[in-house]
């Protein structure tokens, strides 16, 4: 032990040969900053930053925010849709709840809580997602941001980027296919946002009272925009038709529903914004277009009255609303070119109230006409509320409809009447002979 210690050199020595080097040093320094160009140096030392950071094990961050260049992030939304399938012993946290009031022992939903590490492995990669928000105090009306961060190596990213972000996109459609609730979404002034609530409505095309033929036009239609989303890019179609159509298509497409009240927006501006905001394969349902507000009017007609056509196009001096242009540039100009597989239904009770402009093909492409109850309608109501397909007095009551108008809201009020169908059929005859001779009489 002892023999070694003197061999160390001593404390003199090691004080020297430091000296010694920091001289050499600083002389090397002095040389190559003389001699050797700015740019070389630069370009000396990034190779060798490229070549340590290559060789040394590092992480690098994923950041994907809610919103991307004015618009809702798809790549956000199927993140949100993938990461509750990879929920597993290494999580620290769920949100969980239940909107299923009719079935309180339904196991809850789970969902991703702000914080909440989600670990994944694809490939052989370890994957650390983690869900954070943040708000905005930038602006005059603060909002909340939210965003994921995924963590990985930094010898994995061009990995992540062309095989885990492309399986995690199909993971997500195939489970946004698949959902069992959809949502209606309605929009909110004064947070600027759209706030949801389950979609539960039984129509469906099956129950839909309505001729054979147009039911079968209108589910060919949509077979031909979902097959065709490349060629119908955009904002989609433009419809005009009800409530219980309406129920039918998102429960026929499994596309959630966007229901505007057109004098909620302030602008047009306001307008873009709000329609950025909808999520791709959606709805947008404006319902009573011709109510509330005379935007969508024929300018033409809204000539006759001057004082009328002072306030075609502004709901108020300080508040201008929406303005026909607005609204066409809405439809069918450059801000409707944003979205995928989206449509616009609009329903109106007096379409002759409506400008020309709004009508033409390009902006409303497919006009249907919710009429009176017709033989086949009935049948579909009869089916529907008394489980009767065939039934004799059927003929009595296809002559009676033909010269009696009722919607079909009417006749299915009076087809639940009872739980007995033969007494709700004479029933419904007598109140059919009832309005025909009330007819008569006037």
């Amino acid at each position: 032990m002892s023999s070694l210690l003197e061999q160390l050199p001593s404390f003199t020595t090691l004080l020297s040969m430091y000296a010694s080097f920091s001289a050499l040093a600083m002389l090397i320094r002095t040389i190559l900053n003389e001699m050797v160009p700015k740019r070389i140096q630069n370009y000396i030392s990034t190779k060798f930053l490229d070549l340590a950071s290559s060789c040394l094990p590092s992480d690098f961050t994923f950041i994907i925010e809610e919103r991307w260049q004015a618009v809702l992030n798809e790549t956000f939304r199927a993140v949100e849709a993938y990461l509750p399938t990879r929920i597993g012993p290494s999580t620290d946290s769920l949100l969980i709840g239940s909107n299923e009031p009719l079935n309180p022992r339904a196991p809850p939903k789970q969902r991703i809580p702000v914080d909440c590490k989600i670990v994944d492995e694809f490939h052989g990669m370890r994957l650390e997602w983690t869900l954070r928000n943040s708000v905005d105090s930038n602006k005059y009306f603060p909002r909340e941001k939210r965003y994921f961060r995924l963590n990985c190596k930094k010898g994995d990213r061009d990995r992540v980027m062309q095989c885990y972000f492309p399986h995690i996109a199909t993971t997500a459609q195939w489970i946004l296919n698949q959902r069992e609730t959809l949502n209606i979404y309605t929009y909110d002034q004064e947070s600027s946002a759209w706030e949801p609530t389950v979609f539960k409505h039984p129509a469906t095309f099956e129950t839909l009272a309505m001729e054979p033929e147009v039911k079968q036009l209108i589910k060919d239609d949509l077979d031909s925009f979902v097959e065709r989303k490349d060629f119908f890019e955009g904002v989609g179609r433009a419809w005009t038709g009800k409530s219980s159509l309406v129920a039918a298509i998102a429960n026929y497409l499994r596309y959630n529903i966007y229901d505007l009240q057109l004098q909620t927006a302030r602008s047009d501006a306001d307008l873009r914004h709000i329609l950025t905001s909808t999520t791709n394969r959606s709805i947008l349902l404006i319902e009573d277009i011709d109510c509330g507000t005379k935007v969508s009017h024929d300018r033409a007609k809204d000539q006759e009255d001057n004082d009328e056509q002072q306030n075609s196009n502004l709901l108020s001096s300080t508040d201008p609303g929406v303005t026909l242009s607005g609204l066409l540039n809405f439809l069918d100009g450059l801000w409707s070119s944003f979205g995928d597989e989206r449509i616009i239904i609009f329903t109106t009770n007096h379409k002759d109230k409506l400008d020309p402009a709004l009508l033409r093909p390009g902006r409303m492409d497919v006009h249907i006409h919710m009429g009176y109850c017709t033989p086949a309608a009935f049948r579909k109501l009869s089916a529907t509320y008394l489980g009767i397909k065939h039934h004799p007095s059927f003929l009595t009551i296809d002559n009676l409809l033909q010269n009696i108008t009722l919607t079909p809201a009417e006749v299915a009020q009076q087809l639940m009447k009872s739980d007995d169908p033969e007494a709700v059929l004479q029933s419904f005859i007598h109140f059919l002979e009832m309005k025909r001779n009330l007819r008569d009489d006037i």
